[in-house]
């Protein structure tokens, strides 16, 4: 079956390449083809990084390089970190290339690095993939994991290939290929999951959702739940699922024997506020069936219907699965999580309530991760003789949920995701957005009263080259308000979206410079909500860095 996909894969990444310049198709056919030889060549690492983590999980006292197998290297592997950090260099220096293109080279030097260096770590790998959430959750879990006593390596700029993760180990690394670090906690593309899994068995797998998204790459959804089951079918310690989402907990059934499965989850009354992607219905076709109602009866295209939500496809209700962590309530700014039959209220720095539920799931990998090094917990004594890394694993396992609460309180947005830049006195709030779901989440989690909006759409590669999936977002709440700018290659597609749900714009440019040049220009002193796709969201951001102070994300202009 993991045949079928690594096949499907490269037949969906063959309809982008269609749409895309002849140099992006082939960066991309290179990319499948190295995957595939990588996978190939990585097969006996793949067993040999699975035995060294079984090995660690029987006897973590055991110094560490008697878990690390012998592996066979490329003759020339010795020089791989000193080969990798030249390129990082080179391409920074030159503006050539983007956060992942040291990666690219070195999956073709040294396909064995990635499993390699991640062979090292103790506690192995947290994989958390999923349509929404992804960055935003894996820097909550290294968050997490970091303020708690532990050394965590992560992918922290959202670059979620196999070759993204190649680059941010080449910059952690040593120049003997050492990785100082107790874990790693990776954010991988759901396609790039697939290949990921073949050369490295994660211990935890966090699964968040499923939704439409990019369908010129993945199709319908099903096909994205189908390349997650690849990633459960090989987690090899905890793998821990979405209960809302029918597709995700179906995955139960994938887990290998041995493997717990943990499961994060929602209060019976905040389930309205996240449909699955089965509930929703375009705004144009719930308002062409309301024929005779006033516009103001008009509500969310799903208020009218049964939620489908915590509905398996064997129908059975999600409430008979119990959550490790469950989302109570939410506020302005405040949750409250439900761990071990308790309730724990808190504030978080975070903004939006879809990113409340995140929390809830990092807080469940976190405790699946937490039982593991209860397990392993040594005593004092013997912390004593084999030193800080087992003294790290202990404060670990002793955080009672209150620390962990305390952990998931200080965690700030991810760049780009609710990220707040100062300009002209006005606070610009960055807001991602990518298929129906996110974006209706977002406009339901920032009110529009009081603040400008700009939307700024592009249709690259990395946003999905199909924007048909605007029709599915519901835009009524911008009617009052209207929208101050609409701007990004698909600027027009855009505005003719918004003039059907009757939401009146005041200015489309297609150039981003220039749009957003005249939307933070205006206004001074009022709030700023921008939504925008990926690469228009790239683009942004290095716009606003040249008249304000913007932090360094670390990735490709």
């Amino acid at each position: 079956m993991a045949d079928d996909v690594s096949r499907n894969v490269p037949q969906e990444a063959k309809s982008v390449s269609r749409g895309v310049s002849r140099k992006d198709s082939q960066d991309l056919s290179s990319e499948r083809q190295h995957t595939n030889n990588s996978s190939r060549n990585a097969s006996d690492v793949s067993r040999d990084v699975s035995q060294s983590s079984k090995s660690v999980s029987r006897n973590v006292s055991q110094p560490l390089a008697a878990n690390v197998p012998t592996i066979r290297m490329p003759w020339n592997s010795f020089a791989t970190p000193l080969i990798g950090k030249g390129v990082r260099w080179a391409a920074r220096v030159t503006k050539h290339g983007g956060s992942a293109f040291p990666g690219k080279v070195i999956e073709r030097l040294d396909p064995t690095f990635l499993a390699r260096t991640l062979g090292q770590l103790p506690l192995g790998v947290v994989l958390v993939s999923g349509t929404n959430g992804k960055t935003t959750t894996t820097r909550m879990v290294a968050s997490m994991l970091a303020d708690l006593g532990l050394k965590v390596f992560t992918n922290p700029t959202g670059s979620n290939f196999t070759r993204g993760v190649v680059s941010a180990l080449l910059t952690e690394v040593n120049l003997a290929g050492k990785l100082d670090a107790d874990i790693a906690v990776l954010e991988l593309d759901e396609a790039y999951a697939v290949h990921f899994v073949r050369q490295v068995k994660p211990r935890y797998a966090l699964l968040l959702n499923v939704m439409r998204d990019q369908l010129d790459r993945f199709g319908e959804i099903d096909t994205t739940a189908r390349l997650l089951s690849h990633v459960a079918e090989v987690t090899t310690g905890t793998v821990v699922l979405n209960r809302e989402d029918p597709r995700i907990a179906a995955l139960a059934s994938k887990v290998p024997i041995g493997t717990e499965v943990g499961y994060f989850g929602l209060a019976d009354e905040l389930k309205r506020y996240f449909p699955s992607d089965d509930d929703m219905a375009t705004t144009v076709s719930v308002e062409s069936n309301l024929a005779g109602e006033s516009e103001e009866s008009v509500g969310p295209a799903n208020e009218s219907q049964e939620p489908l939500t915590g509905v398996d496809k064997d129908g059975a209700l999600s409430k008979n699965i119990s959550a490790d962590v469950t989302l109570m309530a939410v506020g302005d700014h405040r949750a409250t999580f439900r761990m071990d039959d308790a309730d724990y209220a808190t504030g978080v720095k975070l903004e939006g309530v879809y990113n409340l539920y995140n929390a809830a799931a990092a807080l469940a990998v976190v405790r699946a991760v937490q039982k593991d090094a209860k397990n392993l917990a040594l005593s004092p004594q013997t912390t004593i003789r084999i030193g800080s890394l087992a003294a790290r694993e202990r404060a670990f396992a002793d955080a009672d949920n209150a620390k962990l609460i305390a952990a998931v309180s200080q965690v700030t947005p991810a760049f780009g995701r609710g990220e707040i830049i100062e300009v002209n006195g006005s606070p610009v709030e960055l807001l991602l957005v990518k298929n129906p779901m996110g974006f209706r989440l977002s406009l339901a989690s920032f009110d529009p009263a009081g603040a400008d909006t700009m939307i700024v759409i592009n249709d690259e590669y990395a946003d999905g080259r199909d924007m048909s999936w605007l029709w599915d977002v519901d835009f009524t709440s911008l009617r009052s308000s209207g929208v101050a700018m609409v701007s990004g290659v698909r600027a027009w597609d855009m505005a003719l979206r918004l003039g059907y749900d009757q939401v009146p714009v005041d200015a489309t440019d297609t150039s981003i410079e220039s749009a957003l040049a005249a939307f933070v220009g205006g206004n001074p002193g009022k709030p700023k909500h921008i939504y925008c796709t990926y690469t228009s969201m790239l683009k942004v951001r290095s716009a606003l860095a040249q008249v304000a102070n913007v932090a360094d994300a670390g990735v490709g202009k």
